[in-house]
């Protein structure tokens, strides 16, 4: 009898636990292993971006409330790649703080959002950086009125700078470096901290030079800032994924690597349809389809790339509609073969 109460309360106990548990609100939850990410939106029907809250030729959504820009359009490409859709993106705006949590929760599929890659964000996180797509590096930018020509006239600033970065950091291991005393004025979101910087409150605003790009081309004055030229940071942007989900991560990875490869063989938005029937370059023929079934092997349509690039346009197309108007050149984001450009892709073979 004794053994049978305990079992009978035991029993009782799980039931009452499990009771409580389906009560309870529903959380996001990543999808697990054996369903996968790619599935996962497939049975949804939509991909979830998360980008940034608005950053001028990056992630920023129109007057109509439609999203634009680099980041974006590499969103739409993957939604392309999945469905031969552009449209079917929901894009969720992702604060510096909120961004990884957002992604490890499940609340996005993929982050497409100015991010890092660094160490340990690849190794305690969870998550994974499939490629970089933007090379970037952190400055800093000034009002022309403060005639400032170098960040070494710094010394004894105050400066604007987001918390939970790695320019956070690296201001601070610079300044160590360079001797150079500052007050940081640390405010969490980006609004916030430009809003900052033009009002007074820093004497000069330390980001990404992307961002301070973007924020310099958004001003109704543009040429009242400057960007001092001094870059003290390496910062390779990439996309990020849930770690252990590699079949994902490779279609992520895949779809930067043929706007790459796109752009090296001159196929375009233009061109791309005739091109897909009437090129009879290898190369060409394995990135639009016509041979070796690539899209089969990462879970897509042969065709997956001629209906990206028909879409969004190569790389280079995409940088030239978006970052080329905020006044930013290819610089290290020109293909490898450019003296300087870093782009490269693995053959697509």
């Amino acid at each position: 009898m004794t053994f049978f109460g305990h079992t009978l309360k035991a029993g009782l106990r799980a039931l009452a636990a499990l009771t409580a548990l389906a009560a309870a609100p529903a959380m996001a939850q990543a999808p697990t292993q054996a369903t996968g990410t790619l599935d996962a939106i497939r049975a949804r029907g939509t991909l979830i971006c998360g980008v940034n809250t608005g950053l001028a030729g990056f992630a920023q959504p129109n007057s109509q409330g439609v999203w634009t820009g680099f980041d974006v359009e590499y969103c739409r490409a993957l939604a392309v790649a999945i469905f031969n859709d552009a449209s079917k993106v929901r894009y969720v705006p992702t604060t510096a703080q909120v961004r990884f949590t957002a992604l490890q929760s499940g609340e996005v599929d993929v982050l497409f959002r100015n991010t890092t890659w660094t160490l340990s964000r690849d190794t305690s996180l969870g998550l994974d950086f499939p490629a970089i797509n933007f090379y970037d590096g952190q400055g800093f930018m000034v009002k022309r009125s403060a005639n400032v020509a170098s960040a070494r006239d710094l010394d004894g600033a105050t400066i604007c700078v987001q918390p939970g970065t790695t320019t956070e950091q690296n201001l601070a291991d610079w300044a160590r470096g360079a001797r150079i005393r500052f007050t940081p004025v640390v405010i969490e979101r980006l609004e916030d901290n430009i809003a900052a910087y033009l009002a007074g409150r820093c004497d000069a605003y330390t980001t990404d030079i992307s961002g301070l790009a973007a924020t310099r081309a958004a001003q109704s004055q543009p040429n009242d800032h400057v960007i001092l030229p001094e870059v003290i940071s390496k910062e390779p942007l990439g996309p990020l994924v849930r770690h252990g989900d590699q079949r994902f991560a490779d279609l992520v990875r895949w779809v930067h690597f043929g706007l790459i490869t796109a752009e090296e063989f001159e196929v375009t938005a233009a061109n791309v349809v005739q091109l897909s029937t009437t090129d009879t370059r290898p190369d060409v023929q394995r990135l639009l389809g016509r041979t070796s079934e690539l899209g089969q092997m990462l879970g897509v349509d042969n065709r997956w790339m001629v209906n990206i690039i028909r879409t969004t346009g190569n790389y280079g197309e995409i940088f030239t509609r978006h970052l080329t108007p905020i006044g930013l050149q290819r610089g290290p984001n020109a293909l490898w073969s450019t003296p300087g450009g870093l782009q490269y892709a693995p053959p697509f073979r």
